[in-house]
């Protein structure tokens, strides 16, 4: 089992990682390997800017999952939405053949999903907590 490595800032000492999913709109499927190589660059670049870790990226033809190291003074919202934004306007960019169709031509559907992972079970927690004295 990989031991947990704590990153510390100013007055904090911290390992919080989030399980990422975003999924096309529409759950259409286009995602090539070398635009989910292409996703990997970008959101690791985005997770540079916010002063976090893309530890790792990977997906299917309509949806990405990513584990991301992130600081405390981190919205995750924010994180989030600046992921998908950069990473839509870049990967339409970069790779025309991801361009969607219609009206709306947004990649991502508005909606994801983040998981917090990492550290020790629940209920290992709860116990540590209860008996304290």
């Amino acid at each position: 089992m990989a031991k947990v490595q704590f990153r510390t800032g100013r007055h904090v000492v911290y390992a919080l990682h989030a399980h990422l999913v975003f999924v096309t709109k529409c759950r259409r499927g286009v995602l090539s390997e070398r635009a989910i190589r292409d996703l990997r660059s970008i959101f690791a670049k985005v997770c540079r800017d916010f002063e976090a870790e893309l530890i790792e990226c990977d997906g299917e033809d309509d949806h990405v999952h990513l584990l991301v190291n992130y600081p405390p003074k981190v919205a995750l919202s924010k994180l989030v939405n600046s992921l998908k934004g950069v990473s839509s306007r870049l990967l339409r960019e970069w790779r025309p053949e991801v361009r969607m169709r219609g009206r709306d031509a947004a990649l991502w559907s508005p909606s994801y999903f983040v998981g917090s992972c990492g550290g020790a079970p629940l209920s290992i927690i709860a116990e540590y907590v209860q008996f304290q004295r």
